[in-house]
């Protein structure tokens, strides 16, 4: 009996972090349409400026991915670093509607990046831990499904409160207001249904160290930074679409349709990665990723961004939960915190010299540039992993 109830435990922590992701995708994605804009209209930023905040912000986020993966498999414990992850998010992004200059804004942006970083990889853990077995993919696709479906609903009420404030920066800072107090709900459920094993793992085994960091994983890590170095902000993607007509209004809109094809197919994605292998699955996102950037490359008219924009959602559910289930494949799971923070890390190590090279190209070359070095990262990203053996593992 005993026994029967953790495993419904377990299954519940899988719902319940879906709906975790899910406000905490809602609040996230309020602010992540306008925030280009708001630093470019509002803070008057330079395209570089935005690349050095957005790049240093997830570069030393990346610490507090693999300090509180390393941690939490040293504690045998995941839920308490993830509530303290999503608390911090929670109250930046509000107080982020109190901002009027460049140096406000990269404090405040680095605490919800420090509040992303603690949480990260203790609750993808969790999730890997409270997966059924040959479920791990359906797991986190249903995960990136519900994290989704909130960055699809989140743009709507932005688009509503920019169409009903038509005009001023107070509709900025209202936006960070709703987006504060909807991010809040996740510390609720958090903290009231999320229910933790107790870890069976020993001293020796949550030892303070790097030792997960060979083999597979290791070439998977190396991989992921070939493919980072080019995987620039969003962001330039939001102001690509400013820069062939779209208005800051409709954006919003754009940014909601994208979500919306990447939530539908993240959970099909996830299952198919189940049955035919996780790499392969990849692989295929990967192809749809340097497509989308050739097109992004030579978009010129609003109706390019749009089809682009839907694509592009087909990239992100091929890729983003599937990776995770991955790296729970090739890692024991009495080491998947420290995994998964180095995992989560090697997303933002390179993330700071990609917005970089990013907003330098965009003002120094042509906002093409920036696109075509995307494409061609991501490319050489997918000639390494094919000929790699990661493929036989997972």
């Amino acid at each position: 009996m005993g026994k029967k109830n953790d495993i419904v435990k377990e299954r519940n922590n899988v719902y319940t972090l879906g709906w975790v992701a899910f406000f905490g995708g809602f609040g996230q994605d309020m602010i992540q349409p306008i925030l280009p804009i708001f630093y470019s209209t509002v803070l008057g930023l330079s395209k570089e400026t935005i690349g050095l905040i957005e790049g240093s912000l997830t570069t030393i986020v990346s610490v507090f991915k693999i300090v509180s993966g390393i941690i939490s498999d040293k504690l045998g414990k995941r839920k308490i670093i993830v509530f303290i992850g999503y608390l911090l998010s929670a109250i930046s992004r509000f107080l982020f509607g109190t901002v009027f200059f460049a140096w406000q804004a990269f404090i405040l942006r680095l605490i919800d990046g420090i509040g992303k970083g603690t949480k990260d990889a203790p609750r993808d853990a969790l999730v890997a831990q409270s997966a059924k077995e040959g479920h791990v993919g359906f797991s986190f696709g249903f995960q990136r499904m519900l994290d989704t479906l909130g960055s699809v609903i989140g743009p709507l009420v932005t688009a509503g409160i920019l169409y009903l404030f038509a005009s001023g920066n107070m509709r900025y800072r209202i936006i960070f207001y709703i987006a504060g107090l909807i991010s809040a709900i996740t510390i609720l459920l958090i903290g009231i249904f999320v229910n933790e094993k107790a870890s069976s793992a020993s001293k020796e085994q949550s030892k303070f160290d790097f030792s997960v960091l060979k083999d597979k994983f290791l070439l998977f890590l190396i991989i992921m930074l070939i493919f980072t170095l080019g995987n620039s902000s969003d962001s330039f993607l939001i102001l690509r679409a400013q820069d062939v007509g779209i208005s800051p209004v409709i954006i919003p809109i754009v940014y909601a349709v994208f979500n919306l094809f990447y939530a539908s197919l993240s959970v099909p994605a996830g299952s198919l990665s189940d049955r035919i292998g996780r790499v392969k699955v990849m692989k295929i996102g990967w192809i749809i990723y340097v497509l989308s950037y050739i097109g992004f490359a030579f978009a010129s008219r609003p109706w390019h961004i749009w089809i682009i924009y839907i694509f592009y959602g087909l990239y992100y559910a091929t890729t983003e939960g599937i990776a995770k289930s991955l790296v729970a494949r090739i890692v024991p799971d009495n080491k998947r915190g420290t995994a998964y923070g180095l995992y989560n890390a090697s997303l933002g190590i390179m993330t700071l010299p990609a917005n970089i090279i990013a907003g330098y190209l965009w003002d120094n070359v042509s906002p093409s540039a920036t696109f075509f070095f995307g494409a061609a990262c991501a490319f050489i990203a997918f000639l390494t992993i094919s000929v790699s053996n990661i493929e036989k593992a997972a």
